[in-house]
């Protein structure tokens, strides 16, 4: 980890969630830097982990999986190797782009993007209600998006 993090690492930080693919000379510019300590900045944001990787944000609709679901998942018990039976089977499915381990009402939230509701339905009940530790799955189909973004609140 890093030493604390000061204004400037936070511009920085802030300036490539907006847009990873800026040169350095453009985000020296924007965090009023020269082009060296910017460059030697990020590095060091990167080589920290801070920075964890660059990815390109697709739009699903536009390449045929354009529907979002949100499934809630309860196990048949909750031992840890069920959860690590779950979470390892879970990982080798691209349709469940984020999954998270709760505590409350269910055991698991996942984030699954299909094609359609009918690929959904048919990846629910081939693969999902498959896996030996899960005991019942609740699926939420949101209406409309208010706010998508990947950046952190810095």
């Amino acid at each position: 980890m890093p030493k604390m993090l000061d204004a400037i690492d936070r511009r920085i930080l802030r300036a490539l969630q907006h847009n990873g693919r800026m040169s350095n000379v453009e985000l020296a510019n924007e965090v009023g830097l020269s082009p060296s300590p910017c460059l030697r900045r990020v590095r060091l944001l990167e080589e920290s982990g801070v920075i964890d990787r660059y990815v390109a944000v697709l739009d699903g609709a536009k390449l045929g999986v354009g529907l979002t679901v949100f499934a809630r998942v309860w196990f048949k018990t909750q031992d840890a190797e069920t959860t690590h039976q779950f979470a390892e089977t879970v990982r080798k499915f691209p349709e469940v782009v984020e999954c998270y381990l709760t505590t409350g009402e269910c055991d698991a939230i996942m984030r699954i993007i299909t094609a359609d509701l009918h690929a959904y339905w048919r990846f629910q009940s081939d693969y999902l209600m498959r896996i030996p530790s899960v005991q019942s799955v609740k699926t939420d189909v949101p209406m409309e998006t208010i706010k998508r973004t990947y950046e952190l609140p810095l």
